[in-house]
């Protein structure tokens, strides 16, 4: 059964340079728990990264994803192509410009090939929305 998430956070950035973090995905494994390592497999032309390989544990279970990413000047989205445990999931950050900074929305479902829990779930998301928004700021803002 797919599980939909979402959380906000004001990040004291500007847009641009919200998007450099979130754009240097090899670097995402130092602010999210969640990954312990991500691979650019291939780019834009532009240098941002197009699929991606991640290496990612939470609540135990460990899954390798292929993940494909979009771009543009205030989002990224990426969706799976490949796992061993989810067959399927939809991720996104919205930026908003804000006096002084940046609004951030970040949505995630996922849908998981084995059933979960209902407390290992909500541990689970717990864990990622943390990450990816006070992991986040925290990257953004040093």
């Amino acid at each position: 059964m797919a599980v939909t998430v979402s959380k906000s956070v004001d990040i004291e950035a500007d847009p641009a340079a919200v998007l450099d973090v979130l754009a240097d995905v090899e670097g995402i494994p130092s602010w999210s728990p969640v990954h312990k390592k991500c691979e650019v497999v291939d780019r834009f032309d532009d240098g941002r990264p197009h699929h991606v390989k991640m290496q990612v544990s939470i609540i135990g279970v460990n899954d390798d994803q292929l993940v494909e990413y979009t771009w543009s000047d205030n989002e990224v989205s990426w969706t799976l192509v490949e796992s061993n445990q989810q067959k399927a999931q939809e991720g996104r950050y919205t930026l908003t410009p804000k006096d002084g900074g940046t609004h951030v929305e970040f949505e995630l479902t996922v849908d998981p090939k084995a059933p979960l829990p209902g407390f290992l779930v909500k541990k689970g998301t717990k864990t990622i929305l943390e990450a990816a928004t006070e992991g986040l700021r925290q990257q953004v803002t040093g």
